[in-house]
């Protein structure tokens, strides 16, 4: 089942939509997708003028594939220009994810600074691309291409604080304008960063992820590679806090992500 007739689903029915397997991580579903389809459910509730400008979201246990979510929304506030609204998404009757979502319709202000610019990579057909191997990688890895150009393999015991490269959806993709949902999916299919540093397997997972969108969202399509960086700012005890920004090919900022991991190694 392609990304795009997921989201087709939640908006059809956001109270019970199933996720195949092949979306799989480890026994979880996995949770860029999870909170792409919570957003969608949230979106359809918030005035079409008041774009997302953050998300707060908490992975509370794993979705299972295979088994109905519903995708939970409640507008707790709206006001003149900014919108509140919480997301949960419920299976089996617990909650699995949270979502805190801050929409807000733009005002004018005298203050507009530039972001800095986009790190320089490598050209993206002198990266090497994470392979999706059955069995090896995660499921969810079949629908997203990751091409590395700073730091190192999962896995590898390369010590570097950063990480990133090249990212898109691959496989047989629906072309269509990159929106928020994409987005997600996107930035968080990139593995902890602290996983290059360990020299064997080991699970991480994210505990909670804050994102924040520049907006308007750029006019570009699910074809198009995108340029993510992740920077680990402290890791102990087995919690580490990473910071990551997520850019266009020619280095226009599309959005601000941090991620507090948990890491078994």
């Amino acid at each position: 089942m392609r990304f795009s007739d997921l989201i087709d689903a939640v908006r059809r029915q956001p109270d019970a939509v199933t996720i195949a397997p092949e979306w799989g991580q480890g026994r979880a579903t996995f949770g860029g997708l999870v909170a792409a389809l919570q957003y969608e459910a949230m979106r359809a509730q918030v005035p079409a003028d008041r774009p997302v400008r953050s998300l707060a979201i908490t992975f509370v246990g794993p979705v299972e594939p295979d088994v109905p979510v519903s995708f939970e929304v409640e507008v707790l506030r709206e006001g003149k220009a900014v919108s509140q609204v919480q997301g949960r998404a419920v299976q089996n009757g617990q909650v699995v994810t949270v979502v805190q979502g801050s929409f807000g319709a733009s005002r004018s202000s005298v203050v507009a600074v530039q972001a800095d610019p986009a790190p320089e990579f490598k050209s993206v057909e002198h990266c090497q691309e994470l392979p999706y191997i059955k069995g090896g990688t995660p499921e969810f890895m079949r629908h997203l291409a990751m091409r590395w150009s700073v730091g190192g393999l999962p896995f590898t015991g390369n010590k570097s604080r950063s990480m990133g490269g090249w990212v898109r959806l691959r496989g047989d993709v629906k072309e269509e304008p990159l929106n928020e949902a994409h987005i997600l999916a996107l930035v968080d299919a990139w593995p902890p960063a602290l996983l290059p540093h360990l020299t064997q397997m080991a699970p991480g997972s994210t505990l909670t992820w804050t994102i924040e969108f520049v907006q308007p969202v750029l006019a570009l399509t699910t074809l198009e590679w995108c340029k993510y960086l992740a920077e680990i700012e402290h890791a102990q005890d087995g919690y580490g806090h990473v910071a990551a920004k997520f850019w266009s090919a020619d280095g226009r900022l599309i959005a601000m992500s941090r991620q507090t991991v948990t890491i078994f190694g």
